[in-house]
């Protein structure tokens, strides 16, 4: 790959975001990696002098404005990958929590894309980062599950908004990827991949221009084939995979 292809990298500080700055990186791209933890971001540039990083915090949106408008140039590939996790116990509605998951995951995207939009073209490849978590209703989900949804929805709407300009959206769909989200998971993670496999499959996606990257191909396939069930099926369906018999 050419030295002059570009990238910018949200949630470039670990995980899947990290992996994706790495692998970009290494294969002569100019990467700039976008996060909010400033030592974790030191010593990704330091590991690779392929990658620029840029510090803000995606709830922010004046942090977000003043970031993007300082770059010299807005990449043509965007992807935004920045997001949290946090579970609710015994269907107990917690607000706070809901409102912590949605400012990362639903305004942080929004807020980036907000910040961005002036500078699409016909050359620009939105890349969202969602979840296999959006297909079903999964237990303790409720904030993280229903904020992956709101993710798939906008991204599948600014394909057909944004498509009059040429802009090319990707949404992305993984399963359970090891990362220090899910190292808090105290439950089991049917086909757990590596973020090197994740990102690989994710830069083969936008290689390719897919307008859905979801995998591994197996869990993401069962996990559509249940969505497709009528809801009551679903949610036995669910209930038994999970244990949850009550």
């Amino acid at each position: 790959m050419s030295t002059n292809k570009q990238v910018l990298i949200t949630g470039a500080s670990s995980g899947i975001g990290k992996q994706l700055a790495i692998d970009y990186a290494n294969t002569g791209w100019s990467v700039f990696g976008c996060g909010q933890n400033p030592e974790r971001l030191q010593a990704l540039s330091d590991a690779n002098e392929n990658i620029t990083t840029v510090n803000f915090d995606v709830t922010s949106n004046q942090d977000v404005h003043e970031k993007m408008s300082e770059l010299s140039e807005v990449p043509n590939l965007i992807i935004l990958n920045a997001g949290t996790c946090e579970y609710i116990d015994h269907g107990q509605i917690d607000v706070p929590l809901f409102r912590r998951v949605y400012e990362v995951n639903v305004f942080g995207l929004l807020n980036c894309i907000e910040a961005l939009q002036q500078s699409f073209n016909a050359n620009t490849h939105l890349v969202i980062i969602g979840s296999t978590a959006s297909y079903i209703p999964l237990p303790r989900a409720e904030a993280y599950g229903s904020s992956k949804a709101a993710i798939a929805y906008i991204a599948n709407t600014l394909a057909i908004d944004l498509a009059s300009k040429g802009v090319t959206v990707s949404l992305v769909s993984p399963g359970f990827v090891k990362t220090p989200l899910t190292d808090k998971n105290d439950f089991a993670m049917p086909m757990l991949m590596s973020p090197e496999f994740a990102s690989e499959k994710i830069r083969e996606g936008i290689e390719a221009k897919k307008k859905e990257i979801h995998f591994p191909l197996k869990f993401s396939l069962f996990l559509k084939f249940i969505a497709l069930l009528p809801i009551r099926l679903q949610l036995a369906t669910v209930k038994r995979m999970t244990g949850k018999t009550a």
